[in-house]
């Protein structure tokens, strides 16, 4: 069994480089997590061109839920437009209809202009109501990997929907773990059979005074990616 890949997900230029210096095997690029990702600017992704592992680019207009309206496809695909511009080797998709059930039609097309990358779908995917049937739906429509919390908040608790995920999937597919994980579960997570892991590693950070902070530019409870909690993190997968 080749090692499982740690994939780190970060949305600026210091998470970028503690997510290397720390060791991950791919990265994630973001806007905007704490509202769960959206897609990174242009300048970012250029930033993550030069980074010596592959980097993915979110493509997610905006908050909310995956049901997107025609504007929001059409603003999808200049993104990705964007991401093959800076010649970043994956996108991270995902679309559903309001049932929960995939939007395969959206989804070819932008799969269709991407035209080449890599392609994981995302914790859209937590939403379907009949994984078997979303796993094999991924699978038709050439995704590499799925990453899924096996439909619950956190991936530690939906470690029985995370077994059958990956028995369904057989190899077909890569199950990505995330949400919630961190070093402290991820041998739990991994003993069930998924190939990769996905976390933030990042700690809270102080939020600084001064007038960017009184006129309300700086969130409170603000995190960055930690170059020890990445490091840790794959030290507790190789001993897994």
């Amino acid at each position: 069994m080749p090692e499982p890949t740690l994939e780190i997900c970060v949305d600026d230029a210091a998470g970028l480089a503690a997510a290397i210096s720390g060791g991950a095997d791919r990265i994630e690029l973001c806007s905007a997590l704490a509202v769960g990702g959206l897609t990174p600017t242009p300048g970012l992704m250029a930033l993550a061109a030069t980074a010596p592992i592959p980097v993915y680019a979110m493509i997610r207009p905006r908050p909310g839920d995956f049901v997107f309206s025609d504007d929001d496809v059409a603003s999808m695909e200049t993104d990705i437009d964007a991401v093959r511009s800076a010649g970043l080797p994956g996108v991270v998709l995902g679309a559903t209809h309001p049932d929960g059930t995939l939007d395969t039609a959206t989804l070819k097309r932008l799969i269709a202009r991407a035209s080449g990358p890599d392609l994981t779908l995302h914790r859209a995917f937590d939403l379907a109501p009949d994984f078997p049937a979303a796993i094999d739906t991924a699978i038709d429509l050439g995704f590499t990997r799925i990453l899924t919390s096996g439909g619950a908040r956190r991936a530690i608790d939906g470690l029985d929907a995370l077994r059958a995920i990956t028995a369904h999937a057989a190899g077909r597919i890569a199950i990505m773990a995330g949400s919630g994980v961190t070093a402290d579960n991820a041998k739990a997570i991994l003993a069930l059979g998924v190939t990769d892991l996905h976390a933030s590693a990042s700690r809270a950070i102080a939020i600084p005074a001064g007038r960017a902070t009184d006129l309300g530019y700086v969130a409170p409870g603000m995190k960055r990616t930690d170059a020890a909690m990445v490091a840790a993190f794959k030290r507790a997968m190789t001993t897994a």
